[in-house]
């Protein structure tokens, strides 16, 4: 017989399997004996009381051996009748590529960028010297953006498909089997790399194509159907469909498909900075302790409020991580944050950042449908400029920032590249400044301590999610004016982070093969 059960148990011994064999056989009144095992299906952290406990959703067999059959999907070599072109390979295209192969259709992809192993000295290149090469970069190569950021996977999109699906395939391809139980689960930057490859070796084992350094720079349409890719200007690829999953930072995509006229739309998405604190300081807050237990990870927050008619919020909160700097082109600052598996840096980071909509990009209506995108890229501009040189970044405390004075001294940092003192106050726009300023009074509230000298603001945090979305119909998921092409994905304007991506790009890859069929 299996009862599911939930355990509350102190940090001490939630690594101690006879301590929740007891427990459970507590709850359950039944002899230890009867407990053959217990399964963690759920974790999570509960820091609402003075001394943080876990709380384990578990599956306990009473008299009964536990089931140990894994859920891996079995991928065969697909014979390439028909084929299928995915541009862009991070988890929207990665996924879909998978999916493709599962339902038996060649995938043949093209990555603007580099692989996992080549792309880390471009990553190099920029964090010491600087140079940013425009398709190697954190946001272009092999995995997309999350390769090499964090490696977040909670999701609220649940309902747009399997998130434990997602998660099984990352586990068969590496992953640790913690991320199937966690409320919260994180892969690390250190340990996605390698997961990448393997999903790219079951590609390349089952028949599929990859090319990199392969950047798509037009689309063959004829009678508003899709046939095919040209890839870097010269060499034309003929496909049954296309998926385009290029990810939110791929502006050249949006430039050419406005250019050609096929249709898109601009939509909200929020811009600020990264704020950073003391990792011991986030963690007082949270864990009301000065000593953080050692079996209690680094802890985050979620944040959140409303500033007159703009939404001011935490976002991609890194505890024990560092900041990076995830620019495209040589004259722009983009921030993002990553941590390792382990989150072990003494910092803690997130972005802080205010929505914007068409009501903030004004200036910029003469670029119509790709209005939001220039306001994007003029904060970037804005951001570089302050900073100086090498991708160093204008910085200043927060409490400096809300008194409208520079920083005379900043604290110490994680970002590599260096910072420099600058007055945040007056360089970010008015509804930026303003809504930044307004909820670090407010947050302050929810996590007293929040707002203190010790922290501060770097510029900009521009890339929470497109400034632009490529829309397609409800129900078949190809684009609404040309047929056989599937958006997909953060870039086309459906996802937010790396399950939702996957996501979505199994759903473009479903209704792709539906469309050949």
């Amino acid at each position: 017989m299996k009862k599911e059960i939930e355990l509350i148990i102190p940090p001490d011994f939630i690594n101690d399997y006879s301590y929740l064999q007891i427990e459970a056989s507590k709850k359950l009144k039944a002899a230890p004996e009867e407990i053959r095992a217990v399964q963690t299906i759920r974790r999570s952290i509960d820091a609402r009381s003075k001394n943080p406990i876990y709380r384990i959703n578990a599956l306990v067999y009473l008299n009964e051996e536990p089931s140990l059959e894994k859920r891996e999907i079995k991928f065969s070599h697909v014979k390439g009748e028909k084929q299928i072109g995915v541009i862009g390979f991070g988890p929207a295209g990665m996924f879909a590529a998978l999916r493709l192969i599962e339902l038996g259709i060649k995938p043949v992809i093209f990555e603007r960028g580099k692989d996992v192993q080549t792309r880390r000295k471009d990553l190099r290149a920029i964090q010491q010297f600087g140079k940013v090469n425009p398709d190697s970069n954190y946001c272009f190569g092999e995995g997309g953006a999350g390769t090499y950021s964090d490696g977040k996977l909670y999701t609220r999109s649940t309902k747009r498909g399997d998130v434990n699906r997602i998660l099984n395939l990352l586990v068969q391809h590496g992953a640790h089997q913690e991320i199937l139980i966690d409320a919260h689960p994180h892969i690390g930057s250190n340990k996605l790399p390698k997961l990448v490859a393997n999903i790219r070796e079951t590609v390349l084992q089952c028949g599929g194509e990859i090319h990199f350094n392969s950047r798509a720079t037009d689309f063959i349409v004829e009678q508003n159907k899709v046939k095919g890719v040209v890839v870097n200007d010269e060499k034309e690829f003929l496909f049954d469909a296309v998926i385009l999953a290029t990810g939110h930072s791929a502006r050249d995509i949006f430039y050419l498909l406005n250019k050609k006229g096929i249709k898109l739309e601009a939509k909200s998405f929020a811009m600020g900075v990264r704020i950073e604190h003391p990792q011991s300081l986030i963690d007082e807050i949270q864990y009301h302790t000065k000593e953080r237990h050692p079996n209690l990870p680094a802890s985050s927050y979620n944040l959140a409020c409303q500033i007159g008619e703009h939404g001011v919020y935490s976002f991609c909160m890194c505890p024990g991580g560092i900041i990076i700097p995830s620019s495209t082109a040589p004259d722009e600052l983009v921030l993002n944050g990553m941590s390792v598996s382990r989150r072990d840096s003494p910092f803690a980071n997130s972005g802080l950042v205010v929505s914007i909509d068409e009501n903030d990009w004004h200036e910029f209506k003469t670029h119509e449908v790709l209005a939001g995108l220039e306001f994007q890229k003029e904060i970037e501009r804005i951001a570089f400029a302050a900073g100086g040189k090498n991708q160093s970044a204008p910085a200043q405390r927060i409490t400096d920032f809300v008194k409208g004075k520079i920083s005379s001294t900043l604290p110490e940092t994680s970002y590599i590249p260096g910072i420099v003192s600058a007055p945040l106050h007056e360089i970010l726009p008015k509804t930026i400044s303003t809504g930044i300023r307004k909820s670090l009074f407010e947050f302050d509230k929810k996590m007293k301590g929040y707002f203190t000298e010790e922290a501060q603001i770097l510029a900009a945090e521009t890339r929470t999610s497109s400034p632009v979305r490529i829309p397609r119909d409800n129900t078949t998921l190809m684009h609404v004016d040309v047929e056989g092409l599937f958006p997909g994905g953060e870039g086309a304007g459906y996802a937010g982070g790396i399950v939702s991506a996957a996501i979505d790009g199994e759903n473009c890859a479903d209704a792709a093969v539906r469309y050949l069929r």
